[in-house]
């Protein structure tokens, strides 16, 4: 199973990570966490990004995701393939090479999240800070959502103490782990 929340910068997909991660091993399973791949970018990211940094990150993800796959029953993907192909859209518009790419490795993902902007972006010493380029990315994943057909579960704005639940239920997997009575009457 692998899960992908989606987003510009900012929103709380890798503090909804980790939250996941930790609900989901209290079900017992074996998870593992594709961080945001952009921090390790040896090239410009954000606004100054270019074609090669945002070739360089798509193909980082998608490695990095086969890597998780083969060793965990659970990868949850800080970024998805479509989100990273925001910024190059943003930056040199929609590549037809990349455009297949991304529709196809998109539809790997068991369960696709997209987590709404709340607030501008808080400086951490990599993410971009303008609100302005925030909303445009939005912009994009959400227009790239539309064109290539992607099912994706929109989590509630209003709702953000209830996110992990809301992905657990459009997985179908329980909100506790199962419990034994240990006490039960035998009869």
């Amino acid at each position: 199973m692998k899960l992908a929340f989606i987003g510009t910068h900012g929103v709380g997909k890798t503090t909804l990570c980790f939250d996941l991660a930790s609900r989901l091993k209290r079900l017992d399973f074996g998870v593992d966490i594709v961080k945001e791949v952009a921090r390790s970018c040896p090239l410009p990211i954000n606004q100054n990004t270019t074609l090669d940094a945002q070739a360089w990150i798509l193909h980082t993800q998608i490695a990095q995701e086969i890597a998780a796959a083969s060793q965990y029953e659970a990868v949850l993907c800080d970024r998805s393939v479509l989100d990273n192909y925001a910024y190059l859209v943003h930056a040199v518009g929609r590549q037809p090479e990349y455009d297949q790419l991304v529709s196809r490795w998109v539809r790997t993902y068991a369960g696709l999240f997209k987590v709404p902007v709340l607030t501008t972006p808080s400086f951490d010493g990599t993410r971009a800070l303008s609100g302005a380029f925030q909303a445009e990315i939005d912009k994009i994943i959400d227009d790239l959502l539309d064109a290539f057909g992607v099912p994706c579960v929109r989590l509630d704005r209003a709702d953000r103490p209830h996110w992990v639940d809301a992905v657990l239920r459009a997985m179908d997997l329980p909100l506790e782990p199962p419990q034994i009575d240990l006490f039960t009457p035998r009869s």
